[in-house]
């Protein structure tokens, strides 16, 4: 049984305006857990949830080894990028994954949020549901990834751990697996 357990969400936007990156974050979760792969220690440790959202968010993969196959995110033909319901979504699923983790007798870590998209929300009220899920007992350390034609400001509000772009040449593989490994070498638990 592993003791110690470090929840990874990937909070992916699928909206009309990411279509063309779809790609990359597919390329990007199989680079990710191609690294987890090469580390039998950490990949027992590293669970991988991954949401997308467009107008509404949905769990896609539960939180589950990040060494289990993810099935490719898809796009969606929605205009709209709702990024409130998605970290209201994201703040249930990560209080309630913590929760039955804790349950179960294993020791969490600080949880990693790792969102990608080109920061154009279409919901102004965001920063309130963004505000609800930090203020959690269980807040995951918080990185932003920006894909396309970005609002650096809106990733910069979310990132406040790091925040990656990818039009610098970053990877988005590398970029989430730097981040995890450097989130597994704290030994912060909640």
């Amino acid at each position: 049984m592993v003791s110690d357990v470090l929840p990874c969400y990937l909070v992916c936007d699928v909206s009309f305006s990411m279509t063309d990156h779809i790609d990359e974050v597919n390329a990007g979760m199989r680079e990710f857990r191609g690294v987890v792969h090469s580390d039998r220690r950490a990949g027992a440790e590293i669970r991988l949830c991954v949401v997308v959202f467009a107008e509404r968010p949905l769990v896609v993969r539960p939180l589950l080894p990040a060494l289990d196959p993810a099935e490719p995110v898809r796009p969606r033909q929605e205009q709209g990028s709702d990024f409130g319901a998605a970290f209201t979504l994201v703040r249930t699923t990560v209080e309630r994954d913590v929760g039955d983790l804790k349950a179960q007798g294993v020791r969490v870590r600080r949880p990693v949020l790792f969102f990608v998209s080109d920061g154009r929300a279409t919901d102004p009220t965001w920063p309130a549901a963004l505000a609800r899920l930090t203020a959690t007992a269980s807040c995951p350390v918080m990185i932003a990834f920006g894909l396309g034609a970005v609002d650096r400001r809106a990733l910069d509000r979310i990132g406040t751990s790091r925040v990656f772009l990818g039009r610098d040449g970053v990877r988005l593989g590398i970029a989430l697996a730097s981040s995890v490994a450097r989130t597994a070498q704290r030994p912060e638990h909640i």
